[in-house]
């Protein structure tokens, strides 16, 4: 799925696409500069379809292989419940939040509390707690 710069980021800002999480995603990404930056730019990523993209900010020590998005799934909202730390000048951090989704099998959502770490200036996902 393509979205143009000036629609509504799907991260839920309220910004445009391409004033928000499009500048870190795709090949010539910059790095987000905080673990919300980019907790909210790889949902962005989930939202298009951007698979590259997650495993590109995803941990070595946690990535898997490959990733294959569900491509009937379609992300409806996120809400950022928690923050700690996670801060330009922070090397760690964690982002709680709660997802909504529409499925094959209705609607549904997907809360996590989510584990970053930042390495050489850049953040990285690397695992959470999902209930």
């Amino acid at each position: 799925m393509t979205l143009a710069s000036d629609a509504r980021c799907p991260c839920g800002t309220g910004e445009s696409f391409g004033a928000c999480c499009a500048r870190y995603l795709g090949a010539n990404a910059a790095a987000a500069p905080t673990a919300e930056a980019l907790m909210r730019s790889r949902y962005s990523a989930f939202a298009v379809g951007d698979a590259a993209s997650l495993l590109r900010t995803w941990h070595h020590s946690t990535r898997p292989a490959h990733l294959e998005l569900d491509a009937q799934t379609r992300w409806l909202h996120l809400s950022i419940d928690d923050v700690v730390p996670g801060g330009p000048f922070d090397h760690s951090g964690i982002v709680e939040f709660t997802a909504t989704y529409r499925g094959p099998g209705g609607r549904g959502s997907q809360h996590e509390r989510s584990r970053f770490v930042r390495q050489d200036g850049a953040w990285f996902y690397v695992d959470g707690d999902v209930d």
